[in-house]
């Protein structure tokens, strides 16, 4: 899952780098680009066990905040332990194609599909995020004691 989630990234870095940084790159350029951005965090989604989709009240929240606003959701010490690893990379792979996509949305100016694409990226950044943290914050299971085996002695 680690290898995918970094080929699409890699794939959408070298892919947005080459067409935002054309010069005269037109609208349709720009357009696809977005979308390309924006299936990719819909695949991330998938990956993360999250809908196709943020929530409407996400997409409302984050309607005039910025990428950075919606990635604000861990403590500053906020440490990834190993299980929720492939989580927090979903999450931070989908904040990457928010910037990108809100980048391209801004060279677009008020183009009503290209903010929309924004808002989505960002509140889905917002919720893959959430889950990271969520992840992160949940205490570590303890293997339950098997009755059959013999008792530990210090």
């Amino acid at each position: 899952m680690k290898a995918i989630a970094l080929g699409l990234a890699i794939a959408a870095l070298v892919l947005s780098c080459s067409q935002v940084n054309r010069p005269g790159g037109n609208h349709l350029d720009k357009m696809n680009e977005i979308n390309l951005l924006w299936t990719q965090i819909r695949q991330f989604r998938a990956e993360a066990g999250m809908g196709l989709e943020p929530a409407a009240t996400m997409l409302n929240e984050y309607r005039g905040k910025t990428v950075n606003d919606a990635k604000r959701v861990c403590a500053d010490n906020h440490r990834v332990p190993k299980p929720c690893e492939d989580t927090c990379t979903l999450s931070g792979h989908i904040c990457e194609n928010a910037e990108l996509i809100c980048k391209i949305a801004d060279e677009l100016g008020e183009h009503d599909r290209a903010q929309e694409k924004c808002t989505s990226a960002k509140a889905s950044c917002r919720e893959a995020k959430q889950r990271c943290c969520n992840c992160s914050a949940k205490p570590p299971q303890i293997a339950p004691v098997d009755p059959t085996s013999p008792p530990v002695t210090p």
